[in-house]
């Protein structure tokens, strides 16, 4: 086991280096250039000299690339070239937001997903699985910017029963916080539900296809026992491998729908860094969510030990 997640902490290492050097190159190769921005466009050539020297934009690629990743190490990311603020301290504020969302995302996702894949299979070719395919197939084909619309036109402005933007930490107001989030993380779990339920659905039926299943229902143990013990259970390694990545792409998908709600997230923030050329926050951003990514994906891959001991931490059956 160690020694899988050393080797495995070693690729993590060699993604990060090479995901941090694709971002800085990314970055400087959006058009414009902030020491303008930041000194207006009708300043002098010295006044913007002075603030790209001041930005550390004057040196060299090579060099103010070593000069980040020796920073970043340590956790210092710069200022924000548009507020000055620590970008530490902007990520600190924005990240748990985020965090937040796309757990409660991940939860709605998982119990909608779980529960209409295992109708779908247990109940095949009757009403449930077709209420169930139907479900997975509107949440992969409509687009998630449509539905919040949608979601806020009818369900805040039309009924009331949600609010239309808006944040409260769970923290400070936990009823109030949960009330707040709730509209946006099922707009953002739909899709990812769909995700869920078609792949649990998928392993649900090959398990109870299977010769143990049989076995079990020839011993005489009842159908809900057959399910939840050897169904279920068996296919919760195909399960856990989407719900990780699903999470993965939670994180880093919320950017439309913290739009939409108003939610003061990493991804409202990515986009504001974008739109203004704000380089350290947007490779703070992207580095952040690159390491959530990477520990998402090694803790699925140590979770396959303890939800079936049979299988190695190599992915093969002893």
């Amino acid at each position: 086991m160690l020694q899988y997640v050393f080797h495995r902490l070693w690729q993590s290492a060699v993604t990060f280096v090479l995901v941090s050097l694709v971002v800085f190159v990314g970055v400087r190769a959006l058009p414009g250039d902030p020491a303008t921005t930041m000194a207006g466009e009708q300043a002098d050539p010295a006044a913007i000299a002075a603030m790209r020297a001041q930005l550390g934009l004057d040196k060299s690629l090579p060099v103010q690339y070593l000069e980040f990743v020796k920073h970043a190490v340590t956790g210092d990311f710069g200022r924000s070239i548009r507020t000055g603020t620590p970008v530490r301290d902007m990520i600190g504020t924005t990240l748990p937001v985020t965090l937040q969302l796309a757990l409660y995302a991940m939860l709605v996702a998982v119990l909608v997903g779980v529960i209409g894949g295992v109708a779908a299979a247990v109940y095949r070719g009757r009403w449930p699985e077709w209420l169930a395919n139907g479900f997975s197939l509107v949440g992969l084909s409509v687009p998630t910017f449509w539905l919040g619309i949608l979601a806020v036109l009818y369900l805040s402005v039309g009924l009331g029963l949600f609010p239309a933007s808006g944040y409260v930490s769970p923290f400070q107001d936990p009823v109030r916080g949960i009330y707040f989030l709730t509209l946006p993380a099922v707009i953002l779990g739909v899709t990812h539900a769909a995700v869920v339920q078609r792949q649990t659905r998928s392993s649900m039926v090959e398990t109870l296809t299977a010769d143990f299943v049989r076995t079990a229902r020839a011993k005489g143990l009842g159908q809900r026992a057959v399910i939840l013990r050897y169904g279920l259970r068996n296919s919760l390694i195909v399960v856990t491998t989407v719900i990780g990545l699903q999470l993965g792409l939670l994180i880093a998908g919320a950017v439309v729908t913290e739009r939409i709600f108003s939610l003061p997230g990493i991804g409202k923030l990515t986009l504001d860094s974008v739109f203004t050329r704000d380089y350290p926050v947007i490779q703070a951003v992207v580095l952040v969510i690159t390491a959530s990514y990477i520990l998402i994906n090694l803790l699925v891959d140590v979770l396959y030990t303890v939800i079936d001991p049979r299988v190695r931490v190599s992915g093969r059956a002893q």
